[in-house]
């Protein structure tokens, strides 16, 4: 571990400033010599807690002493209650973002899965608010990808409705949708299965949701042998494909306790290198979620931290568990505070448990075993990303090792909907928060270079924005010549290179302005570049294709007499698609600002004719 050097004259300073701090309870700003701040804490005791920092200096673990010896000064905050000290704490963190705060990297809210029980026929879907209203909520799951999964299997093992019908009102009415012709869904529409029957599948759902496995598992299977007994075989493979698809998503769960247990579980691992935290979150006695968080090596992870992290993390979150398992030790203070968070957070107490023997330390065991896992795995990408970096710099002669690459990409349809793209790739990873896109006003004829100069121009015009390292363009030597050119006019001395493609629009060479670098057996800088230069790609094209989308939507309702661009933008924002638009009544439609009644009626009267048309030509 190399060694921190102290100015030992600041730190006398700061000691004696400190030292007449009042025994309050406050949050604390540390700054450095430029006056940012790079770390906040709070305490119920600030004399006691900042002046700790500044005492035996040599005896903080190395992330605090690297901190601790780059602060010249710091600011405080008197509050009346440890609780308001924590809350500000919160609030300053994600204000001034220190550097070494360990944090949330965003503001989501959680997803839930919603069944509708207290409905005549229940549905399930995804929801990020759990409300008293009823309906059973579980979750909160980490992805709302993992939500989705759980929804679509379930909605295949228990042949749910998917679509966006109502029942029992569209009972009867039109044919059943292709998802009842190949067997994934019951056709309760159809009005061939009664409410009871329907209901039932859904107390199923309950139980495979909540974790009773067994019992799911029990009734299919006894429901697949009669039908098989029968000689119903239809039924009987119909109940075997839900058993198999349940038992696919069961086995991605770990089942670790009794049904009615459910708590959150939190270990870390951390070296010189940075840290990772793992949560298992325990629903049914079944593992249902788990996520990761890895803080790098400045970034301090001791108990003060991480109860401003778990705090954060539980103000975002709908639901707070009863029980909380904790695999690394809190100093009282802070367990305290977290706690009293918690309590008012969900009105119930919340208990803290640091296990240390039993079940429950095996549990805070495997959570830990699974977090040096990923920080191992996250140390192997960064050690795989820093050898391309570096044989990148080398292959393309650069001074330093390009530690922020932007890339640039240009789509178009002919000449509408110009859009360019910008990602950022920030020490081998994507940075989403710096990625940027320019609408690129038409200039008559398709001119790529053009729009690739007006984009650049664009960036460089936000000086606030840090300034990258390298430049990668998606095109050719002409591009590069041209966007080199723009930046010395700027006065910017920055490199650049194009991402060249093959006949098969596959990453190829990386073009220097007057010829090609081969990267095809450099495989670690193939990697990169052809990521690169897909999520430019990728990033842009979406982007466009939603724009081209939102002017044909807005152009299909100017078609209507009486509405003009503003109209149709007008109706698109309130009531968000064509299909919404189309349904609306005549009063609904001209509740809406800039839409008369006369509109009205002209829209309503407009898509009355279509549906008209629609039903006319539909074959018997």
């Amino acid at each position: 571990m190399p060694q921190i050097p102290f100015d030992g004259e600041a730190l006398a300073k700061l000691r004696a400033k400190a030292n007449a701090l009042p025994l309050t309870p406050g949050v604390y700003l540390m700054k450095d010599r430029g006056g940012h701040i790079i770390y906040v804490g709070k305490s119920k005791a600030l004399k006691n807690r900042v002046s700790s920092y500044f005492q035996d200096v040599t005896a903080h673990n190395y992330k605090t002493q690297k901190m601790v010896s780059l602060v010249r000064d710091f600011d405080y905050m008197l509050t009346d209650t440890e609780m308001e000290a924590l809350s500000l704490e919160n609030r300053l963190i994600k204000l001034h973002t220190p550097k070494f705060n360990i944090r949330l990297k965003d503001d989501k809210s959680y997803p839930y899965l919603k069944v509708t029980l207290g409905d005549e026929y229940p549905r399930i879907l995804v929801t990020r608010r759990r409300l008293a209203d009823g309906a059973k909520y579980f979750g909160p799951y980490f992805g709302i990808s993992s939500a989705y999964a759980i929804l679509r299997t379930a909605e295949k093992a228990f042949l749910l409705p998917s679509c966006k019908k109502s029942f029992p009102k569209d009972i009867g009415k039109g044919r059943p949708c292709l998802n009842y012709q190949l067997g994934l869904c019951s056709g309760v529409c159809t009005g061939k299965i009664t409410k009871e029957e329907y209901r039932d599948s859904f107390r199923e759902v309950v139980s495979f949701l909540r974790g009773d496995f067994g019992e799911v598992k029990e009734s299919l299977t006894e429901k697949m042998n009669y039908a098989a007994e029968n000689l119903m075989f239809e039924a009987a493979a119909v109940y075997r494909d839900r058993l198999n698809a349940i038992s696919g998503l069961w086995q991605r769960q770990k089942v670790i306790a009794s049904p009615d247990v459910e708590h959150d579980v939190f270990a870390l691992y951390s070296d010189e290198i940075g840290t990772c935290l793992t949560g298992f979150f325990v629903r049914g006695g079944a593992i249902v979620d788990s996520e990761n968080w890895y803080f790098g090596a400045d970034q301090i992870a001791d108990s003060a931290s991480l109860t401003a992290f778990l705090c954060d993390l539980y103000e975002k979150r709908e639901y707070v568990p009863k029980e909380l398992l904790l695999g690394f030790p809190l100093d009282a203070e802070d367990r305290d505070a977290l706690a009293a968070f918690l309590r008012e957070r969900c009105g119930s107490r919340v208990t803290l448990l640091f296990p240390e023997r039993g079940e429950k330390k095996a549990l805070t065991a495997m959570v830990a075993g699974n977090a040096k896992e990923k920080a191992a795995a996250c140390r192997r990408d960064a050690e795989k990303d820093s050898a391309a970096l570096v044989r990148l710099s080398v292959l393309l002669g650069l001074e330093v090792v390009p530690e922020r690459i932007e890339a640039y990409d240009i789509s178009n349809l002919g000449n509408e909907n110009i859009t360019a793209g910008k990602v950022t790739l920030v020490n081998g990873k994507f940075s989403k928060k710096d990625y940027r896109l320019y609408k690129i006003a038409g200039t008559g004829t398709q001119d790529d270079y053009a729009s690739m100069t007006e984009a650049v121009r664009r960036r460089f015009s936000h000086p606030e924005d840090p300034f990258p390292d390298l430049l990668l363009l998606d095109g050719g030597n002409q591009h590069v010549s041209v966007i080199r050119s723009l930046l010395g006019e700027l006065g910017i001395d920055i490199p650049v290179f194009g991402m060249v493609k093959d006949e098969f629009h596959k990453t190829r060479a990386i073009a220097s302005g007057d010829g090609e670098i081969s990267i095809a057996k450099e495989q670690t800088v193939f990697v990169m570049v052809y990521r690169l230069q897909e999520e430019v790609h990728r990033y842009t094209v979406s982007h466009m294709n939603a724009a081209k989308r939102k002017t044909l939507r807005t152009s299909s309702l100017e078609k209507i007499d009486g509405i003009g661009p503003a109209k149709a933008k007008a109706l698109l924002a309130h009531f968000r698609s064509v299909s919404a638009v189309k349904e609306a009544t005549e009063e609904e439609l001209a509740a809406v600002k800039g839409i008369s009644e006369k509109d009205a009626a002209a829209v309503a009267a407009w898509f009355a004719g279509e549906k008209t048309g629609a039903e006319r030509n539909e074959p018997k």
